[in-house]
This record gives C-alpha cells, sequence and structure tokens, in this order.
C-alpha cells in the first residue's frame, strides 16, 4: 500500500483574519494547500493556529460584509461555519481567490491541483477577466488616460470620467455598446478596481442612483491605488492630501518591521510611491492613516544577512535594511529571497527618480 501523499503548498503568504470568537482582524501567515488552509500566528511556527477544509467549502469574493473594509475573502465550510481573510491589496487579493477557486474545484472534480491548466488561453463571449481587463485600463500607453479635473471649485488629480472609461471599453471592442459598457464599469467598480471621486459618483455607488456606475462626463472615478489626490474646498470628505501622498504607487504588500524601541517584530502593509519617494507603512487589520513614513530620497538599500540582536531563530532570513538620508535605519523582512530583491530593486529606482 503506497504512503499517503503530503498535500502540497499551493500559496503562502500574509492575510489579515478575522477571529471566530470575537470581531478583531489579525494579520496571519496562511498556507494554502491542496485540501484545506492553514494559519498561523507567525510565520516561523511549526504548528498551524487553526485548519479549514476545503471540501464542501465555498467561496465568496468579493465580501462586502464589512463596510469599509476592502479586498475581503470569505470562505463557508461544508458545516456552514464562516472564514473571513482580508489581503493588503487588489493584486493580492486576485490570487489569491484564483487559487482557492481552482483548489475547491480540483476537490470537487476528483483532480490534482495543476497550474498548468491556467496556461490555457480560453475566450468565451459571456467571460470577462475583470483583473486583465484592469491591467489593461491602467496601462500607461494604451490605458485610461488620468487628467486633472476641476469640479465646484474643486480639483481632482489622476482621474477620469465615467463616459471616458465606456469610451475605452467600446474602443478596445470589450463591449457591445454603452449600456453593456455600464454593465462592465459597474462591475469593476463593485469589484473595487475604481473608486468614486467626487458627491456625483459616490452618490450613486451609494444606491441614489439607478446604477453604481454612471456614463457621464460629471461623473469622476480614479484607479483604486493610483495617486488620486484632490485639493480645494468642498463639501465632501475626500480632504487635501499631503504632498507626500500624491506619488502613484509603485509596488505594495506585507512585511515583517522591527521597531525602533522595543525591537518587537510585527506584520505592516508597506506601500511605495515615486516622485516624491515614500514607502509608507501601515496597520494591515485596519486603519486608512499611516503609521508612519519612509522618505526614499538619497536613502541606501541593502540585503542584511543576519538578523538583528542575534534572534535568527526567532525572525528568519530575508531581511533588507532601508537607511535615509537622515540615517534613520529601517529593518525589514520579505516572506521569500525572490521578494525581498524585488523590493530591494524597486527602493533602488524610485531613490534615485524620486523628489
Amino acid at each position: 500500500m503506497e504512503p499517503e501523499r503530503e498535500p502540497r503548498r499551493i500559496r503562502e503568504g500574509y492575510l489579515v483574519k478575522k477571529g471566530s470568537m470575537f470581531n478583531t482582524w489579525k494579520p496571519m501567515w496562511v498556507v494554502l494547500l491542496e485540501d484545506g488552509i492553514e494559519y498561523f500566528k507567525k510565520k516561523t511556527d511549526n504548528s498551524p493556529k487553526g485548519m479549514i477544509p476545503l471540501k464542501g467549502s465555498t467561496f465568496t469574493s468579493p465580501c462586502q460584509d464589512f463596510g469599509k473594509r476592502m479586498f475581503v475573502m470569505k470562505l463557508t465550510t461544508a458545516k456552514q461555519q464562516d472564514h473571513f481573510f482580508q489581503a493588503s491589496h487588489l493584486e493580492d487579493r486576485d490570487v489569491w481567490v484564483k487559487d482557492i477557486k481552482k483548489a475547491i474545484k480540483c476537490i470537487a472534480g476528483g483532480q490534482r491541483f495543476s497550474r498548468k491548466s491556467t496556461r490555457k488561453s480560453i475566450k468565451l463571449p459571456t467571460t470577462i477577466n475583470l483583473g486583465e481587463l484592469y491591467l489593461s485600463m491602467k496601462d500607461p500607453d494604451k490605458g485610461i488616460r488620468e487628467m486633472k479635473l476641476e469640479k465646484d471649485k474643486k480639483i481632482f488629480n489622476h482621474c477620469f470620467t465615467g463616459s471616458c472609461v465606456v469610451d475605452w471599453l467600446l474602443s478596445n471592442n470589450s463591449i457591445r455598446n454603452r449600456q453593456e459598457g455600464q454593465m462592465l464599469a459597474s462591475a469593476l467598480l463593485n469589484e473595487g478596481y475604481f473608486q468614486p471621486a467626487g458627491d456625483i459618483s459616490k452618490s450613486a455607488l451609494e444606491g441614489l442612483s439607478e446604477t453604481s456606475f454612471l456614463d457621464h462626463e460629471d461623473a469622476y472615478y480614479y484607479f483604486a491605488d493610483s495617486g488620486f489626490f484632490s485639493e480645494g474646498n468642498s463639501s465632501d470628505d475626500d480632504g487635501i492630501f499631503k504632498e507626500e501622498f500624491r506619488g502613484a504607487v509603485v509596488k505594495q504588500g506585507c512585511l515583517l518591521k522591527q521597531g525602533h524601541r522595543r525591537r518587537n517584530w510585527k506584520v505592516r502593509k508597506f506601500v511605495l510611491r515615486e516622485d516624491p519617494a515614500y514607502m509608507h507603512y501601515y496597520d494591515p487589520a485596519g486603519g486608512e492613516e499611516p503609521l508612519g513614513a519612509i522618505h526614499l530620497r538619497g536613502c541606501v538599500v541593502t540585503a542584511v544577512e543576519d538578523a538583528p540582536d542575534g534572534k535568527k531563530n526567532d525572525v528568519g532570513g530575508n531581511l533588507f535594511e532601508i537607511i535615509t538620508a537622515n540615517e534613520v535605519h529601517y529593518i525589514l523582512q520579505a516572506a521569500t529571497s525572490t521578494e525581498r530583491t524585488e523590493w530591494i530593486k524597486a527602493v533602488q529606482v524610485v531613490s534615485r527618480t524620486g523628489k
């Protein structure tokens, strides 16, 4: 009799998980296996804090059960137990959604999870991949052009109109008519790919109009995680963004950060912007205001092979250090060596070109 095969790891990384007993959200190291999801308090832990079986489960994304909390996914087990996970950003959520859905489908069909089948180009007339469409829209050369728009004595930067979106969809043969374009744009808006800017588009999303997305010149929108900001006098809550938030987002994701005082390690969501060059870090479990900012202009970033304070066994590897022009040191840890290399390269480019 052949020994039972160990389930393979399909994907792993940081996600924020809602507690099953209390309404608390905490970052966890999550591992997607072929037959279930394990989650750990720390990446270096040997045993998981919990295990969620995928057999007979259903998966929901986007999950909008928590108001303004974005990029939430819901997994409901065969025993009708709900588990909620939140990704750090849109692209991160999409890759988790794709793999979890496929793992559930493979279990139901008695098949082994394989990434080869995902490479097949299958085009169905009624099926549109919103993630791929969004990336095409953001293409700097062929995508939707971001503009500076003014309305009611207020300026909206890195923005575009609802009619521009539908025009772009028509020109790219993604739709047959403007009505289809409005439906497709509404799906992009509901999924979080677009965000409303200004009272007209916000009112439509909140249900004060017949559709969530408006094919209109006066309805303003912007790409999620773009360099959008507004300025001027207004009654809405857009606010006046600081100079350091005006740069376009280059890279984002969760990293471990060492504290300056207690030297303890905590998971933080980092957003890297260029022109001006900044890295803001947030509590991944919630909060729109950053906990801090790293000004990258003139900084030095290097890989670190030895963990500080001799705690290598507790922290692990893949560390890197950012030293700002003011000689403030930040020690960070990526999940993998590849991810560490990507962050170092991105910071190096931004630090040379950004203000």
